[in-house]
């Protein structure tokens, strides 16, 4: 049985392996393509790093080489997300950083912060549980609470919800998310959905907006009624 040392840090490349399969894991393999689509990286590239991890016991190759990440790959990967989370938080509340730029920073710095100090910043800003744009940051234990959340395009009519999540890797989505108000902790209510679901009549906390799918497309809510599912 092949097993890593635990005593070795993973190399940079391998914590963005990890990082990316945890953020794409939807219940499923993630696919070779997709994979190298999110890290902007050469499909054959990929199969190789994946045989690698594969070898290491960091991930489970499936069919035509989609990998899902082990419980030790999990872990990893959880490590690299609260670096990445903490950092973002730092960036904004203690930096004053505009919360849709910092992403990319924080992918940067998450290589680079030691854990001493990244436990100091953590302690500067008294424990934060969310980064600014509503993901929960586990713990030093890896743990993570569970919540239930959908995208706002399937509250049903008349339903009301709370944004917690939106998606960070594209800063010109989120200016835009920003300007109409749909930011982690709004209050938003769907009014009407037309078109077969893909024209929606949205209030943001108080004012009403008609959009469309892709516009909403990364915007996570939690229902605060029940019945939210079209």
């Amino acid at each position: 049985m092949v097993k890593r040392a635990a005593a070795v840090a993973l190399t940079h490349s391998r914590q963005d392996y990890v990082k990316a399969l945890y953020d794409l894991d939807a219940g499923e393999p993630v696919s070779v393509s997709t994979l190298a689509r999110h890290l902007e990286i050469s499909p054959p590239s990929v199969t190789n790093m994946l045989a690698r991890l594969d070898e290491e016991k960091l991930v489970t190759l499936h069919h035509r080489g989609a990998a899902r990440l082990t419980h030790e790959g999990q872990r990893e990967a959880l490590r690299v997300v609260r670096r990445h989370r903490i950092l973002e938080a730092f960036l904004v509340r203690v930096l004053g950083l505009d919360w849709s730029e910092v992403h990319e920073d924080a992918e940067v710095l998450e290589h680079h912060v030691s854990d001493r100090v990244l436990d100091a910043i953590d302690q500067l800003m008294e424990h934060p549980s969310e980064d600014p744009h509503g993901h929960l940051i586990p713990d030093r234990l890896g743990r993570l609470p569970r919540r239930v959340l959908l995208p706002i395009a399937d509250l049903a009519a008349g339903r009301r919800a709370v944004v917690r999540e939106i998606h960070d890797r594209d800063a010109r989505r989120m200016q835009r998310w920003k300007k109409a108000g749909l930011v982690p902790g709004a209050q938003v209510r769907m009014h009407a959905v037309h078109d077969d679901g893909e024209v929606f009549e949205v209030e943001i906390e108080g004012k009403r907006m008609v959009t469309g799918t892709a516009t909403l497309e990364g915007v996570f809510v939690e229902a605060s009624d029940p019945g939210v599912q079209r």
